[in-house]
């Protein structure tokens, strides 16, 4: 029971980190009806720029407590969101017009673009960091187990929560959000009705990218390695959980995120540590296969 607790506890926080990431996936989809796979490669590249801030922080001596985290997340979000709205621009928005298959190829060129950019500018080595959030309350104790909840973990849920009800809020009840939603409908109509159609995307790809900096400034935070490839599989699962959940609908990217989450987390737990992604990606093939809408996607009907 306890052990079954700790890696409940695990799967929910690596969860949220899905979740952010998926939520990216889905608001784009949602929007242009394409699928961004450099979102990952962004998710990687927010990981290695609060790497960066942690060091030139901690070098001018500014490392300590919480505000120097909140910082760091800060910096985090506000420099990848240049990159989002730079991979829209380049990527995204000169092949709006052609034919479906144009930007999937656009970004997954983008995607090796950014992992070579990493890896020429920062090095194909795993970069340490130190802990920087230890220590935990004992939940409860079975014999020599103890099961823990550290403080990153209540961290990044709290953190997530709170990113993601501001999201919420602003997809509710915002001009940006109703923009958002009628482009999501109808983007032609959008158009005619005023809406700068231009911005709103443009918007989208900015705010993807900074809720895919806050799951990689968490999961810095909570694993303490990465490296240039960290976005590939990261970006994979949580597509996978974009379409588990449903794609096009938000609630259901942070619900697979959860899911993908525990099933990676028990998976290796109780069977083999080195088939846990063939779990995770194995959910994807049957979900496509007996529920091609996924737990809370809805129905496409044609527009005619």
């Amino acid at each position: 029971m306890a052990y079954a607790l700790q890696q409940l506890i695990n799967g929910i926080s690596l969860g949220m980190i899905y979740g952010l990431i998926a939520v990216g996936y889905t608001m784009v989809y949602g929007i242009i009806g394409m699928i961004n796979f450099a979102h990952g490669d962004i998710f990687m590249i927010s990981a290695f720029i609060a790497l960066i801030a942690v060091i030139l922080l901690s070098l001018g001596g500014l490392m300590d407590g919480p505000a120097a985290i909140l910082l760091v997340l800060v910096i985090s979000m506000a420099i990848t969101a240049l990159y989002g709205w730079t991979l829209e621009r380049v990527a995204y928005r000169p092949l709006r017009g052609s034919f479906r298959l144009a930007p999937l190829i656009s970004a997954i060129g983008m995607s090796i673009v950014l992992q070579n950019y990493v890896q020429v500018s920062q090095g194909a080595r795993v970069k340490p960091l130190e802990p920087l959030v230890p220590g935990g309350i004992e939940v409860m104790r079975d014999g020599a187990f103890v099961v823990q909840f550290s403080y990153i973990q209540m961290l990044i849920i709290a953190v997530t929560l709170v990113v993601l009800a501001v999201f919420t809020i602003l997809v509710t009840r915002t001009p940006l959000g109703r923009a958002m939603r009628a482009c999501e409908q109808d983007r032609r109509m959008a158009a005619l009705l005023g809406i700068d159609t231009d911005r709103t995307i443009s918007l989208t790809f900015v705010i993807g990218a900074s809720l895919a900096a806050v799951a990689g400034t968490m999961y810095l935070l909570r694993y303490g390695v990465i490296d240039f490839y960290i976005g590939f599989l990261a970006g994979v699962k949580a597509f996978t959980a974009a379409v588990l959940g449903g794609i096009g609908s938000l609630p259901g990217a942070v619900l697979g995120g959860l899911l993908i989450g525990l099933i990676e987390t028990f998976w290796s737990a109780y069977f083999s540590v080195q088939y846990k992604d063939v779990a995770a990606f194995s959910i994807l093939a049957i979900t496509l296969i007996f529920l091609p809408t996924g737990l809370l996607g809805r129905q496409e009907v044609e527009k005619v």
